[in-house]
């Protein structure tokens, strides 16, 4: 019997020669452990080489009142309508030499409710300095919502695993919130 299949959100970190301040992105992989992603996240990011290494990751189950399971892909199968964003919000707090950020997964009938969804969040109506216009509560990369800066999380997995699976919303009642995991991990010690 195969083992499941999971969604996985990663949080890498790399030290980039001549850089002062580590770089960050994020990975969304499907396998069945984080372990399992070691190649893949290599390949994602290979100019971090060896200084790439995992800042924190998250196995998502439950977004929104919806379980999150994988499938191999199904062509005939119709498509629910709901899929599942990733929004990354910057803004700025007065004093601050630094952009904030507030990572967001929502599930959404399209980008225009992604957007919706991540300008009702607290982080978004108090990261914006009233006084300055170009320092407003943004989705990251511009002063102001932009439909092309939130990303379907199928948009974003890798062409082997696009290819290869579907990603299910379920809706589930009382489930328990994903456990995020934090710290440096080595990815030849996972």
């Amino acid at each position: 019997m195969n083992p499941e299949l999971k969604l996985f959100m990663v949080l890498l970190g790399s030290k980039a020669p001549d850089r002062v301040v580590e770089q960050h992105d994020y990975f969304f992989g499907i396998a069945a452990s984080l372990k399992d992603l070691v190649n893949q996240i290599r390949n994602f990011w290979p100019e971090a080489g060896n200084s790439l290494h995992i800042d924190g990751w998250r196995e998502v189950t439950w977004v929104d009142g919806y379980a999150v399971k994988i499938s191999p892909k199904d062509s005939s199968r119709k498509n629910s309508g709901k899929r599942l964003f990733f929004v990354n919000l910057g803004g700025y707090q007065s004093g601050k030499l630094e952009e904030q950020h507030y990572i967001l997964l929502t599930v959404q009938d399209d980008r225009k409710g992604a957007i919706k969804s991540s300008t009702m969040t607290s982080f978004f109506k108090n990261s914006s300095i009233a006084k300055i216009k170009s320092a407003s509560a943004h989705i990251d990369e511009k002063y102001g919502i932009d439909v092309d800066d939130v990303y379907r999380i199928d948009d974003v997995l890798l062409p082997e695993a696009k290819n290869l699976y579907d990603i299910d919303l379920i809706p589930a009642i009382n489930a328990k919130e994903d456990e995020i995991h934090l710290g440096y991990f080595k990815l030849d010690s996972l």
